[in-house]
């Protein structure tokens, strides 16, 4: 059975910082390129980091400059460092494993940015 279960959400206030973790089983998790989505209430989901199996990332455009993706195949855990949060980060984030046409989602984490 597959889970990817994240962890680190939470409410921080404008300009700070998170780290969010998500922890694979039952997948070859260095097989997998994983990646980090949010949706945010009344809006659809989006990509906001990506890593492939060999270390490549790819981030969206919001993203850039403030996020960092990264993996530990040794832990099968992938994380998101958030710096300099916005309010427009509100939104629910979810991990997500990828290998051919397989995907597995997790239960997504909760970040909340507000003063």
């Amino acid at each position: 059975q597959v889970q990817l279960v994240e962890s680190g959400g939470g409410l921080v206030q404008p300009g700070g910082s998170l780290r969010l973790s998500c922890t694979a089983s039952g997948i070859i998790f260095s097989a997998h390129a994983m990646g980090w989505y949010r949706q945010a209430p009344g809006k659809e989901r989006e990509s906001v980091a990506i890593i492939s199996s060999g270390g490549v990332t790819n981030y969206a455009d919001s993203a850039k400059g403030r996020f960092t993706i990264s993996r530990d195949n040794a832990k099968g855990t992938v994380y998101l460092q958030m710096n300099s949060l916005e309010p427009e980060d509100t939104a629910v984030y979810y991990c997500n494993a990828k290998r051919f046409s397989f995907v597995y989602w997790g239960q997504g984490t909760q970040v909340t940015v507000s003063s």
